[in-house]
């Protein structure tokens, strides 16, 4: 990271320094969690970077709630994160927007379902994850995980 993604950074997490702890647990969750199922098939463009991005947002909404006590404002505090994270790392055009909708769907899933077992929901998605061509295809795909590569 460089000194102008840091300083976002620091920018962000200043006006709520409560959540640095919650953001930073769902975070290592979320990699531990996609290393041991998925090895470093979650860092492309596969089914496990879809689950991965939408298993991050549904554990900062989770672990952020428990401090925030609002699902609503839990889900906000993920999608600035992880809108964030997006803006902060090059990413091809396609790439980044099947991110931001895996993200949308993580939290859709938390807004809906809290206290739900993402693991074993996320692994039901993968299944019916749509293969994007196009931008177009990733609007198209609705509550569907998306993902590029196979």
């Amino acid at each position: 990271m460089g000194f102008r993604q840091i300083w976002v950074l620091i920018k962000v997490f200043i006006t709520k320094p409560f959540l640095v702890i919650p953001t930073y647990k769902a975070t290592k969750q979320t990699i531990i969690i996609c290393n041991k199922k998925f090895g470093k098939e979650h860092h492309k463009n596969t089914r496990a970077n879809a689950f991965r991005h939408a298993l991050w947002n549904f554990l900062l909404c989770r672990k952020c709630f428990e401090v925030l006590k609002s699902v609503n404002s839990a889900a906000n505090w993920s999608e600035k994160v992880t809108n964030l994270h997006e803006l902060l790392s090059p990413n091809a055009d396609i790439a980044r927007i099947m991110d931001l909708h895996n993200n949308f769907i993580g939290r859709n899933l938390f807004i809906k379902e809290p206290e739900l077992d993402i693991i074993e929901k996320l692994e039901y998605m993968m299944g019916k994850a749509v293969k994007a061509r196009s931008v177009e295809d990733i609007k198209e795909a609705g509550n569907s995980l998306v993902y590029i590569e196979d």
